[in-house]
């Protein structure tokens, strides 16, 4: 599988954005509503979507389930960690850190899709399914409490206020219920879920500033290590103790070695946070996704 091929298409939109940006007439006060409009309604009906469409057997897939956190629970802590690390403590701006910390562990769900289906057909596409309904809950809830944390604000009122976990809750409960989308509307959520995608990653472009990276470049390489060198050998470990079958352990490793989140930028730039810095990480991330899924998918497994 040429897995260069796959990325190209979200690495091309970022540097779609940060040009059209850069060069045209359409500067940040275009992108600015843009971003808005993604975070708070076009990502979350694609989540909700995302989630609610295919049933989801809790029961089957529990090692898998269970794996997946155990591997998600360690970069959390990974991440999190890094300001109190002797040699790295003085080279880490604790509000970056705060900001970009969710890089770690948050991940791609719609390449984590794509791949999985590529990989092992149906079954592939239904198990990473469940993994994006159990993890996206507990990476937004981490990827939000520094911020809240380090801007002294209140950590509930601001999962309570955030439209990301807001629809991802909403999906699950849905899925369970056994509720489903009318047929009617199944065309109009697919594509606001298609434009949320292009324009999500085309607003990480518009905000990005490499030299913001110069900054923290301890704090960047910390992040990106933990992202797609340390969870693909976690998810190997884990897939082991948990004794998973090959197929649960080929898409635990797909989806331990995804580029991280798009929305990561969203997230932090509308939480007051330095935007440019974490689009910078999104794009290196994805640039780094084209060597850890070949390491996970190939030499890994």
């Amino acid at each position: 599988m040429n897995f260069a091929q796959l990325l190209f298409p979200d690495f091309s939109l970022i540097l779609c954005g940060y040009l059209v940006c850069r060069y045209t007439a359409l500067g940040r006060t275009v992108w600015e509503p843009v971003e808005t409009l993604v975070y708070f309604l076009f990502f979350p009906l694609l989540l909700f979507h995302s989630i609610i469409k295919s049933p989801l057997d809790i029961g089957a897939a529990s090692s898998l389930i269970g794996a997946g956190w155990a591997m998600g629970l360690c970069g959390i802590a990974l991440a999190y960690s890094l300001p109190y690390w002797p040699l790295l403590a003085r080279h880490i701006p604790r509000r970056d850190h705060a900001a970009s910390a969710q890089v770690a562990f948050r991940f791609n769900s719609f390449i984590g899709l794509a791949l999985a289906e590529r990989l092992v057909g149906p079954q592939g596409s239904l198990l990473i399914a469940v993994l994006i309904g159990v993890c996206v809950p507990l990476f937004n809830v981490a990827a939000v409490w520094p911020m809240a944390h380090h801007a002294q604000r209140g950590l509930l009122r601001e999962l309570a206020g955030n439209p990301l976990i807001i629809g991802t809750a909403c999906g699950l409960a849905g899925n369970l219920l056994g509720l489903r989308l009318p047929f009617w509307l199944e065309p109009a959520i697919s594509r606001i879920g298609a434009a949320s995608l292009a324009l999500g990653l085309m607003a990480a472009g518009a905000g990005m500033q490499f030299g913001a990276l110069g900054r923290a470049k301890a704090l960047a390489v910390a992040l990106l290590t933990i992202r797609h060198l340390l969870l693909p050998l976690l998810a190997l470990a884990f897939a082991r103790l948990f004794g998973l079958a090959p197929v649960q352990t080929t898409v635990l490793l797909a989806f331990s070695a995804l580029p991280t989140a798009p929305s990561a930028y969203v997230l932090a730039a509308r939480m007051g946070y330095d935007g440019a810095y974490v689009a910078g990480l999104v794009t290196l991330s994805t640039l780094l996704g084209m060597a850890s899924l070949p390491f996970a998918l190939g030499l890994l497994r």
